[in-house]
């Protein structure tokens, strides 16, 4: 299976029709907006042939998009599977799955466990699901306690700490950052 991904083209511009469809917009009328020839935006659709810059660009306008954002979706078209990953932090046990913009880990901790400012992180906020038992979360101004079906987003950068009241299971989630420049 792997090897037939690989076989794959890297940018998927087939999405280009996705999006005009969506739009409700014949060739023609992309092609007026945005100053793209017929045929050009014909071969994109197909993803055959290569695509200038500048044609992307005024195409990605059309559809309120950056030349980053289309590229982007583009070249993530195709699924990505991974495998989940085990590890201990303190006194938890995680399972994780990672992809370039987020992770994804599934915790379990005995009560009176502890873990101060877990490992993997980068510029991300992190979210904390609380799905089964209680919780202790602290930041250095801020503690609060997480009953099941609760949860708290904050920025991964700030030292914090968790700490199982009761037996715990949870999920957390690391969503990287925009880009700040």
């Amino acid at each position: 299976m792997k090897k037939q991904a690989e076989t794959l083209p890297i940018w998927d511009f087939r999405l280009v029709r996705d999006l005009r469809k969506r739009e409700k917009m014949s060739l023609e009328q992309l092609s007026e907006r945005s100053g793209v020839s017929v045929s050009v935006i014909s071969k994109l659709e197909r993803n055959s042939g290569q695509a200038e810059m500048e044609t992307l660009y005024r195409i990605a306008r059309v559809f309120g998009l950056t030349l980053s954002d289309l590229i982007a979706l583009a070249e993530n078209r195709i699924s990505q599977q991974v495998n989940e990953k085990s590890y201990r932090s303190g006194d938890f046990h995680f399972r994780r799955v990672t992809y370039s913009n987020l992770r994804c880990m599934h915790a379990e901790a005995k009560a009176g466990a502890k873990v101060s400012t877990p490992e993997l992180h980068r510029d991300d906020y992190e979210l904390c699901w609380v799905l089964r038992g209680k919780l202790k979360f602290t930041l250095p101004k801020e503690t609060h306690i997480l009953a099941a079906g609760m949860s708290i987003q904050f920025d991964a950068l700030l030292h914090h700490t968790y700490e199982a009241i009761e037996d715990v299971e949870m999920v957390l989630i690391h969503l990287r950052k925009g880009k700040r420049f």
